[in-house]
């Protein structure tokens, strides 16, 4: 594969940002959004100096992937990825697109409609991984059974362990910093009880679904984040879907409990910045050829095991 320089960062003469995240340039095409996703990569909530060739175009493809499978599930914000009907709508939007920009935007671009968005993120969480290990072992969980943000645990489990069945345990929305979990009566007081019983029944449905399907292809979808918002009255899954970025899939070949998981992500970033000195506070230092390498083909290789075809050209 050809691997192109990665794009940090996108401008669209004729339109305005509608707001840049960290990995996400959207554009407000006045009835719909544009979301252009970058090649940008953050670890401990700082943005790298250097991009991942082609970790945009993944994100992209495969939230595409996941909205067309979920769709009988629940209502999404995607309209399209079709690059030829994405550059007619930024031209009638007033935009200019040179031939360079195009190439740029190609499959990473993605239309969708306008949902406000709630201010929880809905996680699911079918193993003991991650933030919920930490918290498991803090409560004592090795010895005794133990309750966390309103849900019951059974004690003795291991890390990465198959919880009894998955829990949702949302979250709320940091601006700068990390997520902190919270319990689905405080999730109720932000958004309402009524809408936080079905965000939570839509997305273990939707974990479910996820689950079930990439395990077709020897995959296990450890947990997951979810961001929902309202369109025309309808609970709306939007942002992304089931991405290396908001997700944590393992191999099912190689599953071991008892320890943490290699995972398709963003893992040799990390691992390189913990043993680089690091302080973990801006500037961020430039990620080395064989890192960056390392992570765009963990990236590619996520979506060709979970689609179960190559990354499109």
């Amino acid at each position: 594969m050809t691997v192109t320089a990665p794009v940090l960062t996108t401008e669209i003469p004729g339109l305005q940002k509608f707001a840049t995240g960290k990995v996400r340039d959207v554009y407000d095409l006045d009835d719909t959004l544009l979301l252009v996703t970058t090649d940008r990569i953050s670890a401990f909530d700082v943005i790298m100096p250097n991009g991942i060739p082609d970790k945009g175009r993944v994100l992209t493809q495969l939230s595409r992937f996941w909205f067309r499978q979920l769709r009988p599930i629940v209502t999404t914000h995607y309209i399209t990825t079709d690059d030829d009907y994405i550059a007619q709508c930024i031209v009638e939007a007033g935009g200019t697109l040179s031939p360079e920009l195009r190439t740029a935007l190609s499959g990473r671009a993605m239309l969708g409609v306008k949902a406000q968005a709630f201010p929880v993120e809905c996680v699911v969480r079918g193993y003991l991984a991650g933030s919920l290990w930490k918290e498991y072992r803090q409560a004592g969980g090795e010895q005794h059974s133990v309750t966390l943000h309103g849900i019951e645990l059974p004690g003795g489990l291991r890390e990465s362990a198959k919880l009894p069945q998955p829990i949702f345990t949302p979250a709320t929305k940091a601006e700068t910093g990390h997520d902190e979990n919270i319990s689905q009566v405080e999730a109720a007081r932000i958004v309402g009880e009524g809408t936080i019983w079905q965000l939570a029944e839509t997305s273990i449905a939707l974990y479910n679904a996820a689950a079930e399907r990439a395990a077709r292809n020897g995959i296990l979808l450890a947990d997951t984040k979810f961001e929902f918002g309202l369109h025309r009255g309808a609970i709306t899954l939007i942002d992304e879907a089931l991405t290396p970025d908001s997700s944590r899939f393992w191999d099912a070949a190689i599953y071991e409990p008892g320890h943490a998981q290699p995972s398709y992500d963003k893992q040799y970033v990390r691992d390189w910045l913990e043993s680089s000195g690091w302080k973990k506070e801006p500037p961020a230092p430039e990620l080395p050829p064989d890192v960056v390498a390392r992570t765009a083909d963990k990236y590619r290789e996520a979506y060709r095991r979970i689609v179960g075809a190559p990354l499109p050209a």
